[in-house]
């Protein structure tokens, strides 16, 4: 149990990508983590792209960052609802803060770009928010996985064991 007393928070909106939430998810309670998924105040459940539900643990506006030592932002089109959840930024941008583990995949990269912490990174997501990243600041690169202190990003599902054996071995 690698992770045996770590945190992770990994927040969740509708149209989430299934397997970019749901395999990090296990892949973490697996390695022993204590996983929460984080939602906004009010919501039970979020629906994936796919239908699939998830049950939200505990609210953004609930938490803080000394609640977590990482956040995990899946993919899908949830990122650009998370985006506009003044919690959820303020969430990410205080884990990020305080050398917390910020992980995102696919096109969650707009949630760390929303919370203005992607500067001066070198960071890769799908290619399609490429352009985003690089208006926000950011070195893109295409690689499965890159990690730049304490940022991990990957560019989608085909990468997601990469990205987990990085953050696991980020959070030992």
């Amino acid at each position: 149990m690698d992770l045996q007393g770590k945190r992770i928070a990994i927040l969740a909106e509708n149209n989430y990508e299934d397997v970019e939430l749901w395999y990090p998810l296990i892949r973490m309670r697996e390695a022993g983590a204590d996983v929460k998924v984080v939602g906004m105040s009010g919501v039970e459940a979020y629906e994936s792209k796919h239908g699939y539900p998830v049950q939200v643990d505990i609210a953004a506006d609930a938490v803080t960052q000394d609640d977590f030592d990482a956040v995990i932002i899946p993919g899908g089109y949830a990122p650009d609802r998370m985006r506009r959840h003044t919690a959820m930024l303020q969430l990410v941008k205080g884990i990020f803060d305080r050398g917390g583990i910020v992980a995102f995949i696919c096109h969650a990269g707009w949630v760390p770009i929303s919370a203005e912490i992607v500067a001066d990174k070198e960071v890769t997501s799908v290619s399609s928010i490429k352009d985003d990243l690089v208006n926000a600041g950011a070195q893109w690169v295409d690689q499965e996985v890159a990690q730049d202190g304490n940022m991990i990003s990957s560019r989608g599902i085909d990468d997601l064991p990469a990205f987990c054996r990085t953050i696991i071995t980020a959070l030992k």
